[in-house]
This record gives structure tokens, sequence and C-alpha cells, in this order.
């Protein structure tokens, strides 16, 4: 989380992606043919008055407004191109020991069963976490933040290469173009705090045209053909522990940022740079690299909750509205590391 001028940084994908993309053999600038470039943020926080910060002045350049499958098959692209076996539309089961080491567990590809045994296992299943639970692990959220998010039709004179972040008395909102026509329009509070029937168009449209600059952005236009309304999960969370015997979880498996941070794909390349690195020492012997991969995110983690605070506490407009009540509330950040360096392991 960078502030900017006193402003929140855009939830997205940051310029500083660029780096790690490059160290994954990623040539950042095939994301401009697929992508919208994003040349900076817009954010009414803490204020009525926009705020702008422009990327020409950011040392890694501009970012981009994601389109997340020409994303997901530009990586998967990569990871083929590396002779990795990449296997698509495919469910894992229930990982198991084996009594030789590993891990086994069946995968299944169009209805077809076939068991396979792993040295080590890899969670990049997003926010549930559905292998290191099955491992053993636990969730911790930390709050319940939810989003609710609508695309909206093509305008042809929305010239805009910009994001919008803009502050409300229960949450906030989002506003950006989406790949290749349309604009996203994202609302972001707790889930005890929404409004019923968020999720139906009436509604949605009802509490977006209470809003200042991201209803400008949204006047005039309808839904996308066929488009309703989407929940879904945008809550703080980390996993205990991080990695275990046989297995290591990254991304949102391992650490969820809220997106206000603008930090989900940078830290998702990031822990699974890291993760990668710790399996590889770990198989070569090393019997603290889990205890390395796990303290990192750790001070990651805390770095990120003392930052989200700081950014909440910008907002000073609406100090009775129950959302910055509890953003802004003083909590412990700080716990203490357990054995091995690993904040309330057993490991």
């Amino acid at each position: 989380m960078k502030p900017a001028h006193g402003r929140p940084a855009r939830p997205g994908d940051a310029p500083a992606a660029r780096m790690l993309l490059h160290d994954l053999g990623v040539d950042p600038t095939a994301l401009d043919r697929d992508h919208r470039v994003c040349h900076g943020t817009v954010s009414a926080w803490g204020s009525p008055d926009p705020r702008h910060v422009h990327f020409i002045n950011d040392p890694h350049g501009h970012g981009w407004h994601l389109h997340r499958p020409a994303f997901d098959h530009l990586l998967r692209s990569r990871a083929r191109a590396c002779d990795v076996r990449v296997a698509e539309h495919t469910t894992v089961g229930h990982p198991v020991r084996d009594p030789g080491g590993g891990r086994r567990v069946t995968v299944t590809a169009r209805g077809v069963h076939r068991p396979l045994r792993c040295r080590w296992l890899v969670d990049a299943t997003g926010r549930r976490a559905r292998v290191a639970t099955r491992c053993g692990a636990s969730r911790h959220r930390h709050d319940r933040l939810i989003a609710v998010h609508l695309r909206l039709a093509d305008d042809p004179h929305d010239r805009e290469h910009l994001s919008l972040v803009e502050s409300a008395p229960d949450g906030w909102w989002y506003t950006a173009p989406c790949h290749p026509t349309g604009r996203l329009a994202a609302y972001f509070t707790h889930s005890d705090l929404a409004p019923p029937r968020l999720n139906t168009l009436d509604v949605f449209l009802d509490r977006l045209a209470t809003t200042t600059h991201t209803a400008a952005r949204a006047v005039g236009r309808t839904p996308w053909p066929g488009a309703v309304p989407r929940r879904c999960a945008a809550h703080t969370a980390r996993l205990r522990p991080a990695a275990g015997d046989g297995w290591i979880a990254v991304g949102d498996a391992a650490t969820a940022y809220d997106p206000i941070s603008s930090q989900g794909i940078l830290t998702a390349l990031y822990t699974g740079v890291c993760g990668a690195e710790a399996v590889h020492a770990r198989l070569d012997g090393d019997p603290d690299a889990l205890a390395r991969y796990a303290a990192r995110l750790h001070e990651t983690f805390e770095h990120y909750l003392l930052g989200h605070r700081a950014v909440h506490s910008w907002e000073r407009r609406r100090p009775a509205g129950p959302f910055w009540r509890r953003r802004q509330a003083p909590t412990a950040t700080r716990e203490p590391l357990g054995r091995n360096g690993l904040p309330g392991s057993i490991l």
C-alpha cells in the first residue's frame, strides 16, 4: 500500500508488477496489447474534491485494467514454455499423506479421475485456501468486507484511462474501464451493512446514484447485456500456518488484502515467486526455508495492516458511520512469532 499525496492508491494492478513479470520471463509490454492501459488514479477520499495521481511520475510506468482471462492465459502460456504440464478445467480432491513421502491427490477433468502423487502441493486456490485447509491450516478473517460489482454498457465518448475510488457513508466505490469496452462499478461495504437486495439492479443502481464522481461516470449507461450485480468476498485474511509438511500457500490463499491496497496481483506474483523459492530450498534440504517464507509473509502483512488503517484514517467526514468507525478503531496489529519464526505456528 503506497499512499500518494495523502490519498489511497487504486484497487487494481500496480505498475510495480512489471518487475515481477519480467523476473518470470513475461514481457510486460505484452499486456499493452490485451488490456486497457491505466494512466493514473482519481480519489475522492477525505474530501469532496477529487485528487489526481498520474503514473507518468511512477518509475515503473503505467498500470493496467486487467482482463483476467487474458492475463491468466498469458501466465499459463509462459508456464507451458517452461515445460510445465498445465491441467485446465481440472479439480483436485482431498490430499492425503503418502507413506513414501509427499501427498496423493485425485484430479478430475471432464469426468475422468486420475490419481497423482506429489512431492509438494502449492495452494493457489484463492481466499478459500481449499488445499491448505484440508492439510490442517485455518483461515483468520480480519473484517467483513464484501464487493458488489456490475459491468455497465459501453459509452463511445468515455475516453478516460483512469480508475476512481470514492468514499461513501458505509463503504466506498470503485469504477474503471473494462476490457475491451464498458465500465465496471463496484461498491465495497461490510456484509452486515449492505442494503437488502443490493445484488438486484434497482437497489444497486439506486445506491450508485447517491454518489457524485462514480455516478457521473455511469450516467446514461445501462447494464451490460445480461449483466447483474454480483457479490464477492473482499475481506482481509491470512492463513495460519502458511506452509507445512509437503504443502505451501501462495496468493490470496496465504494472505488476502483489501482491494483498496492495490496489491492483489502484485502480492499474488510476489508470494508465488517466494513460495517457489521456499519449496525449492526445502527440497534441497534447507530445514529453515518454510520458516523464512512464513516470516516474510508475516512482516509484509503487518506492514499492510498499518497502512490499511492509515488509509482509512484519512476519511474524517463520517465519524459516526459504523463502517468508518470500525476501520479507524485502534487495533493490536502485532503478534509474537512462534517457534521457528512462524506466527502462531507449531512447525
